[in-house]
C-alpha cells in the first residue's frame, strides 16, 4: 500500500522537483469501478501521483506511476488525472514529465480503462509542438503504455527499466536471454527509443539538466540564461575536434553546456543542445571517430551519414524547429553509409531529414569544417535547403565529390598522369571553399579557432527571423 514516506512514486518527485516546491493534484481520486471485487481494493490516488512544481525554478507538471498499488495499472481514473495534467501544462506553457512505472491497462475496468488510455494519447498530441514532453521510465513499460514514451520529446530509462510492445519471449525465435529487446540497451542502441539511461538517480539528473535548458513551451522562450562565458573567445584547438562533435562542441558552448539526445543511436550523427550567448542552440553534427574518455578510438564511422543518423537528425530538427530553437550544422561528409540495412531506409531517412531542414524557419546556420560532397552535403543544412547563414573553415572542401574520383570518371581510360592532373585541377576549380565561395554558397570563410564568435554574431542577427511559407495544412514528408 502507497503512503508519502514509503511510495518510490512519491520519492522520485521529491528527487525531481526543488525541494519543497511540489503541489500535488487530484489527491483524491479513486477507481469508480465496482467490478471484480474493486471495490474492496485500497487504490490511493488510483495508482498516480500528479501535480507541480519546479526545475532549477522552472515550472514543471509531473506524473508519477505507483508501482505499489494495483501493479500501476492504468484505470480510468488513472489515465484521467494524467489528461487533467497535460491540461494545465497546454494552458499554462509548463513541460509535462512522465514518470513511468506501470504494468499496462487494468483489465478489471475493460473498455472504461482502454478509452481513457487512448485520451492520453490525444492530450500527448495536443501538447506535441507546444510543450515539452518527457519521460523517464523506472520499472515496466509494456504494451500500449510504450506509446507514451515514443510520443514524448525525450525519454530516459533506469538501467534496468523495461520497455515494449511484445515482451522478448513473445517474439518468434527470441527469448529474453537471447536478445532482451525490452532492455535499457537495445532501445537506446538498436531502436532509438530513447535519450540516456542509468541508474535512478542519473535519470532523474538528466531529466533536470534537460529542462533547464529546453524553452517553456513554443511561445515563451524562457531557456536564456546569463553567462559570463568571453563572447569573442577563441579555441585553438578546435580544429583538432573536427572528427568528434562531442569534443568540438563543449569547447565553443557558454561555459562548455552540452547536452546530447540519443547518444547510443546513429552514432555517426551527433544531436546535442548548447548554450551561445546565453542561448539555447540545437546542434546536428557530422562524426566520422568516436574518442572514448581516455581519448582512445572507440569506433570510426568514415565520413559517412547512416540511415540511423538521418532519422535522429531528423527528428531532432523537428524538434527545434517547433520551438523556435536556433540549430546549427557542422559538416563533415562525403556520402552515405553502404550496407544493405542501412540501405533499406536511406531513401526515406535522407528523405525526411531533407524535409525537416527544408521546412524548419526557426534561424540556420551551417559550419563546413572539412569535407562536403554530394547529397550528403546537401541533407545537412546547405544553403540550396534554407540555411540563413554558410561559413566554411579556411581548408574546407565543397563539391559534387572527391577530386580523384571526379577525375578518374572524366578521364576514363586515360593514363594516370592525366588522372592526377586532372584531379588537382578539379580540386582547385570545383572543390576548394574559394570556389564554393565564389558562387554564393558559403558566406564567410572564417578561421576554424573563431567558430564561436561568428555564430553568435550569426544568431544575434538572426534573434528577429521571420519567414513564411505557402499557405498548406502541413507538409506530407
Amino acid at each position: 500500500m502507497s503512503n508519502n514516506t514509503q511510495s518510490p512514486a512519491r520519492t522520485r518527485i521529491s528527487t525531481l522537483l526543488d525541494a519543497n516546491s511540489f503541489v500535488e493534484v487530484g489527491a483524491g481520486v479513486t477507481a469508480r469501478s465496482t467490478d471484480f471485487n474493486m471495490a474492496e481494493k485500497k487504490a490511493p490516488s488510483d495508482g498516480v501521483i500528479t501535480g507541480y512544481g519546479l526545475i532549477n525554478g522552472n515550472p514543471v507538471y509531473v506524473y508519477s506511476q505507483d508501482a505499489s498499488v494495483l501493479n500501476g495499472t492504468i484505470g480510468e481514473m488513472h489515465a484521467r488525472k494524467i489528461v487533467k495534467i497535460y491540461e494545465l501544462a497546454i494552458k499554462t506553457g509548463a513541460p509535462v514529465v512522465g514518470l513511468v512505472d506501470c504494468a499496462g491497462l487494468r483489465l478489471e475496468e475493460a473498455t472504461d480503462a482502454l478509452n481513457a488510455f487512448g485520451e492520453i494519447y490525444m492530450a500527448q498530441a495536443d501538447a506535441s509542438g507546444v510543450v515539452p514532453q518527457i519521460t523517464g521510465i523506472f520499472g515496466n513499460c509494456g504494451g500500449g503504455m510504450a506509446f507514451v514514451p515514443a510520443m514524448s520529446d525525450f525519454t530516459f530509462m533506469e538501467n534496468d527499466a523495461k520497455l515494449f510492445v511484445n515482451s522478448p519471449n513473445a517474439i518468434a525465435g527470441n527469448t529474453e536471454a537471447k536478445c532482451d529487446t525490452a532492455s535499457a540497451e537495445f532501445q537506446g542502441t538498436e531502436a532509438g527509443t530513447i535519450d540516456g539511461m542509468g541508474t535512478e538517480a542519473e535519470v532523474i539528473t538528466k531529466i533536470r539538466n534537460l529542462v533547464e535548458i529546453l524553452p517553456a513551451n513554443n511561445e515563451d522562450d524562457m531557456s536564456y540564461a546569463d553567462t559570463t562565458d568571453d563572447l569573442n573567445r577563441t579555441s585553438a584547438d578546435l580544429i583538432n575536434c573536427i572528427e568528434d562533435p562531442a569534443l568540438l562542441l563543449p569547447r565553443i558552448s557558454d561555459d562548455s553546456v552540452y547536452v546530447e539526445a540519443k547518444p547510443y543511436y546513429g552514432k555517426d550523427t551527433v544531436t546535442a543542445f548548447i548554450k551561445l550567448n546565453g542561448y539555447t542552440v540545437g546542434v546536428v553534427a557530422n562524426r566520422s571517430v568516436l574518442y572514448g574518455a581516455g581519448g582512445a578510438k572507440e569506433e570510426e564511422f568514415g565520413k559517412v551519414m547512416s540511415a540511423r543518423g538521418a532519422k535522429k537528425a531528423a527528428e531532432f530538427v523537428n524538434f527545434c524547429d517547433a520551438f523556435s530553437i536556433p540549430l546549427v550544422t557542422f559538416t563533415n561528409v562525403t556520402g552515405f553509409k553502404a550496407c544493405k540495412c542501412s540501405e533499406m531506409n536511406m531513401a526515406n531517412a535522407v528523405g525526411k531529414l531533407n524535409y525537416a531542414f527544408a521546412n524548419a524557419t526557426t534561424p540556420k546556420v551551417n559550419v563546413v569544417t572539412g569535407e562536403a560532397f554530394g547529397s550528403a552535403y546537401l541533407a545537412m543544412n546547405s544553403k540550396s535547403l534554407g540555411a540563413d547563414i554558410v561559413y566554411a573553415w579556411k581548408d574546407a572542401k565543397i563539391g559534387m565529390m572527391d577530386a580523384l574520383a571526379a577525375a578518374k570518371i572524366i578521364c576514363d581510360g586515360q593514363s594516370g598522369d592525366v588522372i592526377k592532373e586532372q584531379a588537382e585541377k578539379y580540386a582547385e576549380l570545383q572543390n576548394s571553399v574559394e570556389s564554393a565561395a565564389a558562387r554564393g554558397y558559403v558566406d564567410t570563410v572564417i578561421d576554424a579557432s573563431e567558430t564561436r564568435k561568428y555564430l553568435i554574431g550569426a544568431l544575434d542577427m538572426l534573434f528577429t527571423k521571420r519567414e513564411f511559407r505557402p499557405d498548406k495544412k502541413h507538409g506530407t514528408v
